[in-house]
């Protein structure tokens, strides 16, 4: 994979691989982890596309200093311009998690206009499902805004999230999902920057029902598939189901025993789901 850089008006800057060659496809990961969720399917989808893989904001090698506000409204802004630089005016995207909910608000706001949209295992217009686990992140990361906390936090963090621990990531248990976390908190260790920077986006991150979202599904005319797992916890196929309803051309697609990690747990269906939607 090729790394490159976008830089945003803001100076903010977005890491991202891209591989293949054809019509431009992005995959946006979840919270916590980078572009390498979507190393299983990378390699069979870039016989067909030209595969985009960013960094989030605050994940991997991408923008992680604490003076961006970090709010919603800035997440779709940059993931925007990211996509009108990179990927063109109407590009394949798809998300999962955290990438998808940040995809669904910049289509709220009007800021993008994809071709084809993918959404992955997220809560969409749902409220999280373990609220009192988002609230402990929560109080948390704003203790990162304390200078001397900063720099503890960020290596307490790296400590919990172990890759045996991210191992119930996956309902197949694939043993890639330790380099996964490893890879993914391999420089959170000591990063005051990053710890700072996320305490805003804890106070900003919203844990209630988003029902605005139900408003926004019938004016989403491009093809959406919903691609879902049937063991993921977070995610209950009662979400994908329920959008399925209101959205005008969309189609659902499940993986059998597949849980959050969707791609890790089986490459071949999520790679065949999404190159037959994309065509």
């Amino acid at each position: 994979m090729r790394l490159r850089l976008y830089h945003h008006s803001d100076g903010a800057r977005i890491a991202y691989r891209e591989l293949g060659a054809g019509p431009p496809l992005a995959l946006l990961h979840s919270a916590m982890l980078s572009h390498q969720e979507w190393a299983p399917i990378a390699g069979a989808l870039a016989e067909r596309y030209r595969v985009v893989l960013p960094d989030l904001p605050l994940h991997g090698d991408s923008e992680d200093r604490p003076f961006h506000p970090y709010t919603r409204d800035w997440f779709a802004e940059v993931l925007s311009g990211f996509a009108a630089d990179v990927l063109g005016p109407h590009p394949m995207i798809g998300g999962h998690g955290a990438g998808a909910e940040i995809l669904l608000y910049a289509l709220q706001k009007g800021a993008l206009a994809p071709s084809k949209l993918v959404l992955m295992p997220s809560r969409m217009h749902r409220a999280v499902v373990h609220p009192q686990a988002l609230r402990a992140w929560r109080l948390a990361a704003s203790t990162g805004a304390i200078p001397g906390i900063d720099r503890l936090l960020s290596h307490a963090v790296k400590a919990a999230m172990s890759p045996q621990r991210g191992m119930r990531l996956s309902a197949r248990a694939d043993p890639g999902v330790r380099d996964l976390v490893r890879q993914s908190f391999a420089d959170v260790g000591g990063n005051a920057n990053l710890a700072r920077a996320w305490a805003k986006c804890a106070r900003h991150w919203p844990d209630g029902a988003q029902q605005h979202l139900l408003d926004l599904y019938p004016k989403l005319t491009m093809p959406v598939l919903l691609l879902w797992a049937d063991r993921d916890r977070l995610y209950p196929l009662a979400i994908a189901e329920e959008a399925l309803d209101r959205l005008p051309d969309a189609q659902l697609r499940v993986l059998q025993s597949t849980g959050f990690l969707i791609a890790y747990d089986d490459p071949v269906g999520v790679a065949r789901e999404i190159s037959a939607f994309c065509g």
